[in-house]
């Protein structure tokens, strides 16, 4: 365990979160009519979830079984969710 990881682990995670604040934003002003985005918009945000949470609980436990220290564990754990975050932001940020 480093503290340099644990650092970069919250720097993700903050970087992560104001994504999903923006990305939240982005819909709830498309839901108003505010913003475009496409008819299925709320579909999308709704179905995402599942895949997305099951893929960062796997690479968790996998990062777990191969005995990896609990920054890397939560690193694997946040990387597909962040991944997932940032390209719904690019998406939505994106006027049409």
């Amino acid at each position: 365990m480093s503290g340099q990881g644990y650092y970069s682990n919250y720097l993700q995670t903050m970087r992560m979160l104001t994504e999903a604040q923006a990305v939240i934003s982005y819909r709830m002003m498309g839901a108003a009519g505010l913003w475009p985005v496409a008819r299925t918009e709320m579909w999308r945000m709704a179905l995402e979830k599942g895949p997305a949470f099951a893929a960062a609980s796997q690479e968790a436990w996998m990062a777990t079984i191969a005995g990896k220290s609990p920054d890397r564990v939560a690193e694997a754990w946040l990387r597909p969710i962040a991944q997932h975050t940032s390209s719904n932001n690019k998406r939505l940020s994106r006027r049409r």
